[in-house]
């Protein structure tokens, strides 16, 4: 499996993931590093199968159009979101990138579109779900820190202690982790109930 995480302009993260023997690949969370993204698949010579956004927020979106008007690939949404996609996915749900599998996990609280995805059952991409030493924020609209708890506490740090984390922003203090560390070390992740973590995520 080839596995790239792309950063050219500011600190958000961008993936590519492919099979080296199909050279299908699939994009995640393009934003605006589309120019390298670009650089890089036709320098492996992959052809792009999907365009996956974790959620809509534009800094994640940004470069879905620029990046499918060159190489094609089909868009790939949660099924709430209002971005144009022509795959709209949820829970459970798994894209083949030719013997590659994106296994999807629902994670509402940073917006109501939130998805993370699990890839071959060893590298999670976390989008603005979960993020090293830290969490998305409950602020925006759509947010909602009781949806964000059962993501982080009922689904994420239930993974395997070996998944390594691969989040959508440069805010930690290195650019990946593991559920393990994270379940250690991750303030935001210390045992709370629901109405605690509720109250901490209102705190400035």
């Amino acid at each position: 499996m080839f596995f790239k995480q792309v950063q050219i302009h500011g600190d958000n993260f961008s993936y590519i993931i492919a099979d080296e023997t199909s050279r299908e690949a699939a994009v995640v969370d393009v934003g605006f590093n589309a120019g390298e993204i670009m650089r890089v698949l036709q320098a492996e010579g992959f052809a792009l199968k999907y365009i996956i956004s974790t959620h809509g927020h534009s800094d994640h979106t940004a470069g879905n159009s620029e990046l499918r008007s060159a190489l094609g690939g089909l868009v790939v949404a949660h099924g709430l979101s209002r971005i144009g996609a022509e795959v709209k996915v949820d829970e459970g749900d798994v894209l083949k990138v030719g013997l590659v599998e994106l296994k999807v996990i629902y994670t509402p609280g940073h917006t109501a579109d939130g998805i993370c995805l699990l890839v071959n059952g060893e590298k999670l991409l976390t989008g603005d779900t979960l993020f090293v030493g830290e969490c998305g924020r409950t602020d925006l609209p759509g947010g909602n820190p009781k949806l964000l708890y059962e993501s982080l506490f009922g689904k994420l740090i239930k993974l395997g202690d070996a998944v390594e984390v691969y989040p959508g922003h440069d805010y930690g203090s290195k650019p990946h982790s593991t559920i393990g560390e994270e379940r250690r070390t991750n303030y935001v992740l210390q045992p709370r109930s629901v109405e605690e973590f509720v109250e901490f995520m209102r705190q400035p």
